[in-house]
């Protein structure tokens, strides 16, 4: 890559049914980063791996999950915030998880899940792993209780494994929820049993630089989804922008630091 060119990656929801919406997004976003003095590339990179993204010194705009943000990245890279997706039960720019189960399952809470099969779409995830984790940990005995974990690579993977049978629950990221019962449908076949607790948004993040430059990302990034035409918001559930600080996040490895403490590392 080029030491004058930057970089910009939004995989987090990129489904292929949305992907032209996506690309209006950023458009919108370019737009207003351009405006702010800073060299916008003219298209989102799909071809470079999410986590390698994430740590490139030329990103300009990336957006990751929550975990890998406080575990990893915090102190590597800048926050600039979370977009605000329009979600039940949660606030401006938060986000949760939806358990969801087979329609048909019997199960009326956690507890009817024991000794079942989860479903999540990787380790290190936030919404698919570590919430799964906090929500099943006061119910673990000896640091057990499902009985098989299968990763499916995927948020949509894990619909689909839950609907044929191949797991009993699995968490989704509340926004990739919505998309499936959109896209998806395997999706028809499942309810949500119930949502995890809110946290901050899966964040929007770009290389470490200057408050200065950090605010009129900010800035630029929330006048760009602001100014969205209503069919592209609505396609990305999107209704805002949060500027989230660092510390907003935090309530992320609290959640998986008591997880741990109830003696529940693994989800099996």
């Amino acid at each position: 890559m080029p030491a004058n060119t930057t970089l910009a990656v939004l995989p987090m929801y990129d489904w292929p049914e949305v992907r032209a919406e996506t690309d209006r997004l950023w458009q919108a976003l370019a737009h207003e980063l351009r405006d702010a003095d800073f060299d916008s590339p003219s298209g989102l990179c799909r071809e470079i791996d999410a986590q390698a993204a994430w740590a490139d010194p030329h990103l300009l705009i990336g957006q990751t999950c929550g975990l890998p943000f406080v575990s990893r990245l915090k102190g590597r890279v800048s926050l600039v915030g979370a977009p605000a997706y329009a979600l039940e039960d949660c606030g401006p720019g938060e986000y949760c998880s939806a358990l969801v189960v087979r329609a048909d399952d019997p199960a009326g809470g956690l507890g009817g899940l024991r000794g079942r099969r989860v479903a999540y779409n990787m380790e290190g995830s936030q919404s698919g792993h570590a919430a799964m984790l906090a929500a099943v940990a006061p119910f673990a005995r000896g640091g057990r209780f499902f009985a098989e974990a299968l990763a499916t690579g995927s948020h949509r993977a894990s619909v689909r494994a839950v609907a044929q049978g191949k797991a009993d629950i699995a968490a989704v990221d509340a926004v990739s929820w919505e998309l499936a019962k959109r896209h998806e449908p395997s999706a028809s076949r499942l309810r949500v049993l119930l949502r995890t607790y809110p946290t901050p948004g899966l964040p929007f993040i770009t290389a470490l630089r200057p408050a200065d430059e950090l605010r009129r990302i900010a800035e630029a990034v929330a006048e760009g989804i602001g100014g969205l035409d209503r069919g592209t918001k609505e396609a990305l559930l999107l209704t805002g922008f949060v500027p989230f600080s660092e510390a907003d996040y935090d309530v992320i490895s609290a959640r998986l630091a008591e997880a741990q403490r109830l003696g529940y590392a693994e989800l099996c």
